[in-house]
């Protein structure tokens, strides 16, 4: 009976589409074409039997079977990569899978790596977003940055950053804040998967909380954009929030007011002793960062 194995090639360019969600994005980074990615793709699909990926017009997502087996193909990968790399030398930088939150990603990484770039060119850094814990564990992942409880991501973790909250809005509406009850005369935009939001906020600010107004969305990013767009008044979830909120050109609402979070980052992983070297690479270079900037690891 003939070997279901697939070709190492086809492995190769399934990976970079499943974590690119394009198919000419992957050519870009294989130095292939997009029309070789896919009829790569197809022989791979025809060799197991099964769809792996949907066609959209620009972009590609898995499907459930794609989803399923791509852990696998990158850790396969990765462990080829490690062995080869040990017992013939360096022939190729190493990668770290990195899964973050998206707003320390974007208040943090998005800067923070270029840095990283610089101090470690041996270590090439693959980095996705996700918020939810569903979506992290249907791929293979070196570290994890996680917002809240940190058990229920990995076994290890070490802590990063606490959060402060405040109100902010765009300056023509923030200058007709000038107490605590003219929150009540706006909406109030409220990210809806965090523990401490305006119910909190309001708790320590001692007001009612009967009549509110909200508008719901499930990420501060596209809050602190909401607001910006004079849609209502959002929360800072300072310090991972401050490049965007100052980005989109908010201002505090009441100068002064701030409210501790009741959830931080926390980097996660299987244990520190099984930790890849490029995976420690980073994760001591992520720790020292912080301390550089300003914000020392809790």
């Amino acid at each position: 009976m003939a070997s279901r194995i697939p070709s190492l090639n086809w492995l190769r360019v399934f990976e970079a589409a499943a974590r690119t969600e394009s198919f000419a994005r992957a050519a870009q980074q294989l130095n292939m074409s997009a029309a070789a990615v896919s009829q790569q793709v197809k022989a791979l699909e025809s060799q197991l039997g099964a769809r792996l990926f949907v066609r959209h017009p620009h972009s590609v997502t898995l499907t459930e079977a794609g989803r399923g087996y791509l852990p696998s193909v990158q850790q396969s990968l990765l462990m080829l990569e490690t062995a080869t790399t040990g017992l013939f030398g360096e022939t190729r930088q190493q990668r770290v899978f990195v899964q973050s939150n998206m707003l320390f990603a974007h208040g943090f990484l998005a800067a923070g790596i270029p840095v990283f770039n610089e101090t470690h060119p041996d270590v090439r850094v693959m980095l996705g977003t996700s918020n939810q814990a569903s979506e992290s564990a249907s791929q293979f992942t070196d570290l994890q940055i996680v917002f809240g409880n940190p058990t229920l991501f990995g076994a290890s973790h070490d802590p990063l950053l606490e959060e402060r909250l405040f109100p902010m809005a765009a300056p023509e509406v923030a200058e007709r804040i000038n107490s605590p009850h003219d929150l009540l005369d706006h909406v109030l935009i409220e990210v809806a998967s965090h523990r401490a939001g305006w119910p909190y906020v309001f708790k320590a600010l001692k007001l009612p909380r009967g009549s509110l107004r909200h508008t719901f969305v499930d990420n501060t990013i596209l809050a602190s954009t909401m607001a910006a767009a004079g849609g209502g008044v959002c929360l800072a979830r300072s310090p991972a929030s401050d490049v965007i909120t100052s980005l989109s050109g908010l201002m505090p609402c009441l100068p002064g007011f701030e409210v501790p979070g009741q959830e931080g980052y926390h980097l996660v992983y299987s244990d520190k002793p099984s930790l890849r070297p490029a995976a420690l690479v980073f994760r001591n270079w992520l720790l020292d960062y912080l301390t550089e900037n300003g914000h020392p690891p809790d």
